[in-house]
């Protein structure tokens, strides 16, 4: 195969996740909400997989025609904010007005935050919580806590999209990434796990997911906090 063709093929394959999103809403509308999120594992494993791809066959310079960034973004906006917001607001986990404070709050401020050209950090993080509401509602799904302690989370979440806090992308983000790259798969593992047992409250998973995600919300503004150490070479005298 050609280089353009190899190129051509990750635009191809990153839009898989269009068709992923398609079978999650159409799952999220008949309320099968483990067969929702196991669309949802399925899409975010794509992608996961999908940008290094992007990178190592150099599809802005081999594959200029299609806009990978914005193919991505179209279907991050789908899987991540869209059909979670969906499926919170139609399950039933938020009551009245709040429900409708949720789907309102998460799909206009996750909006603004994708279209905010400041979103990425030096360092390939996220400025910003990056509207990563997919993992915010599984967990919900999981747990199940009082609908008002998961009104204060929407909004607290949806406030530090705009603040000056790190968030880390665990592939892209160099600094502890021997740690967030496995967390990162684990959390997909734990997530394909909820779903795949109905969202049983007796599974482990639950627990797997509430660990892995409180480090990837926080191992960013942790980062912030703790300096890096600078390595250096030492002369002797």
């Amino acid at each position: 195969m050609t280089l353009r063709f190899k190129a051509l093929s990750v635009h191809l394959f990153t839009a898989t996740g269009a068709v992923f999103a398609m079978l999650a809403m159409l799952a999220a509308v008949e309320e099968k909400w483990s067969l929702m999120y196991l669309w949802l594992v399925v899409s975010f494993i794509v992608d996961g997989i999908d940008g290094p791809l992007a990178r190592h066959y150099h599809v802005k310079k081999n594959a200029p025609e299609f806009d990978g960034v914005l193919l991505d973004l179209i279907i991050d906006y789908l899987t991540y904010v869209f059909i979670p917001a969906f499926a919170l607001f139609k399950s039933g986990l938020m009551d009245g007005w709040t429900g409708w404070f949720a789907i309102i709050v998460i799909t206009f401020a996750s909006a603004m935050y994708f279209a905010d050209t400041r979103m990425k950090t030096k360092d390939n993080s996220f400025s910003g919580f990056p509207g990563c509401w997919n993992m915010f509602v599984i967990v919900v799904f999981a747990l199940e806590p009082n609908f008002w302690f998961i009104l204060l989370l929407v909004s607290l979440l949806s406030l530090a999209m705009f603040l000056p806090l790190k968030f880390i992308h665990p592939v892209r983000t160099e600094r502890w990434r021997s740690v967030s790259l496995p967390i990162a798969f684990a959390w997909t593992f734990f997530a394909g796990w909820a779903a795949w047992v109905d969202f049983h409250p007796e599974s482990w998973a639950h627990w797997g997911l509430v660990v892995t995600s409180l480090y990837l919300v926080f191992a960013g503004i942790a980062q912030q906090i703790i300096p890096q150490r600078k390595s250096a070479d030492y002369k002797t005298s």
